[in-house]
């Protein structure tokens, strides 16, 4: 697959005026979330998690950084790190995802007698789709709107952990946190000399010398 960024690396920026100690901090943290670690999910909730996460969004094997997803939700539901509002039909945070996991759980036993990280690969994603679609046939649903669940906790925190770390920075072209730099081309296809280049087709290489000197 083609990079949108090409040689642009977001941790250049880490001692350049781009970010202060307080952006650094919260980098640096992330950065070092071991992807082994699990401080809430128990054994069997921690494998349904991370077979989740990897069905919502896939990073390749041969890929050599990748977003410690599972760990990452894990420490918010640890730390208890809500969003500060939540859909009044759907249990608080830890509730929630305790429920849900095991809801996933029990439909994976109902409809192929095996726990969730042990169904292959496809009948993960056409169960997951059930779920979004509200099309499920546990009885452990019977609290927890399975739609809702889908989109309010599994999307919303599985994508927010992805979006919110430095690896995914990269290739969307984001300089982190706008401090204390900020930005000042502000007009539609304009950018600063500190944000990264996207690479037009055909241009990639010019892109990449570009961005190897972003800071």
């Amino acid at each position: 697959m083609t990079e949108r960024y090409p040689g642009y690396n977001v941790l250049n920026k880490r001692n350049s005026p781009s970010w202060n100690d307080q952006t650094r901090a919260v980098v640096d943290a992330r950065l070092n979330v071991d992807p082994n670690l699990r401080r809430f999910c128990d054994d069997r909730e921690w494998k349904t998690l991370c077979a989740v996460c990897a069905q919502i969004i896939p990073q390749n094997s041969d890929r050599p950084d990748k977003v410690p997803l599972a760990a990452l939700v894990d420490e918010k539901l640890h730390n208890r790190r809500s969003d500060g509002y939540r859909d009044a039909r759907l249990p608080e945070l830890t509730a929630a995802w305790r429920k849900g996991l095991a809801a996933i759980e029990a439909e994976a036993f109902f409809v192929g007698n095996k726990p969730f990280f042990e169904l292959a690969d496809e009948q993960q994603r056409a169960l997951l789709l059930k779920v979004q679609q509200g099309d499920v046939s546990s009885l452990a649903w019977l609290d927890l709107p399975p739609a809702l669940f889908f989109t309010e906790r599994i999307l919303h925190d599985i994508v927010s952990a992805y979006y919110a770390h430095p690896v995914s920075w990269n290739q969307i072209g984001y300089g982190g946190p706008a401090s204390p730099r900020g930005y000042v081309r502000m007009n539609f296809d304009r950018r600063d000399p500190w944000e990264a280049a996207e690479a037009a087709p055909g241009k990639e290489e010019a892109a990449r010398r570009e961005n190897e000197h972003v800071r």
